[in-house]
């Protein structure tokens, strides 16, 4: 087994907190902020950022139409959309809640590659861990499928949203693997950057007056736009280079106990004890996905 460095510790312990605060980051920024402003913010500012540093670090952007193709998939489905769906469905549900649902995203990546992704097909460890997460799923939208119109937690077109958003994600992260060769960190500057541009086709005219009246939403959209983005997908292709995928996975269990942990922390969130019980279901069952990988071939 391979020993992974202090550096790599720290870079996962990093990303937990960059990827698992964006939750919270995020329904700091809708308390002022329409959520368009969020997703366009939040893309402007890593654009900013990670452009130059792309320029500096490469030098040389990629080419070729079959790459670009790919970077506008992987900016739809990868920034644009899940980033427009979850801000939209924090509008109406906790960023604790909104974080047990993203961790579906990995079950749903291996969904996907078994059709997608040459030798990632289902093993009966994958489909018994995503039948666990399933159930955690349905355990999470059992009381909102019932009670639709009860508070927040209940509104079930929001907690489908992020659901959606979570699949989006999946979509992307098959799309990044399926891409042509090309450098990580220009890579991210472009999908990020077209992202952006598409943003602000809808996007409401500018007002800055919300961001001079709202400092503690203008505080949460730069750091969604220079750790949640930015620095977070630099960390994230430099640690998948020197520690692997497997490594990295474990984020999948440390990002939805950190979100949770914070909007109790920060924001008083309470966890009704459903959501705690669907979080063990699906943290169960991206457990056992990786149940077969472990085991000597």
């Amino acid at each position: 087994m391979k020993r992974h460095s202090a550096a790599d510790w720290v870079m996962l312990l990093a990303l937990t907190v960059m990827w698992g605060s964006s939750f919270l980051s995020t329904k700091v920024a809708l308390g002022s902020l329409p959520f368009d402003w969020v997703v366009s913010g939040r893309l402007l500012v890593a654009t900013i950022i990670l452009v130059p540093v792309a320029t500096l670090a490469v030098g040389r952007w990629p080419r070729g139409w079959r790459v670009w193709s790919f970077f506008v998939l992987m900016a739809l489905t990868g920034n644009l959309l899940p980033f427009s769906l979850i801000a939209w469905g924090q509008q109406s549900i906790d960023s604790g809640l909104a974080g047990i649902l993203m961790a579906v995203m990995p079950l749903a990546t291996l969904s996907l590659a078994h059709f997608l992704v040459p030798g990632e097909q289902l093993t009966r460890f994958r489909v018994g861990g995503f039948l666990l997460g399933f159930v955690g799923v349905l355990v999470l939208l059992g009381p909102a499928t019932a009670l639709p119109d009860v508070g927040n937690e209940g509104n079930l077109l929001a907690m489908l949203a992020v659901l959606v958003g979570a699949w989006c994600y999946a979509v992307s992260a098959i799309l990044a693997r399926l891409r042509p060769p090309s450098d990580a960190v220009s890579t991210a500057a472009a999908v990020t950057t077209i992202a952006a541009l598409m943003s602000l086709v809808w996007v409401d005219g500018p007002d800055p007056a919300w961001l001079i009246d709202a400092p503690s939403a203008t505080a949460a959209l730069l750091f969604l736009g220079v750790f949640s983005t930015a620095a977070a997908a630099v960390v994230y292709y430099r640690l998948i280079k020197s520690a692997g995928p497997s490594f990295v996975s474990q984020l999948n269990f440390l990002i939805p106990l950190w979100a949770v942990g914070i909007g109790i922390l920060f924001l008083g969130e309470s966890p009704q004890p459903h959501h705690l019980h669907a979080l063990a279901l699906i943290l169960g069952g991206i457990a056992l996905t990786q149940f077969d990988r472990r085991r000597p071939r």
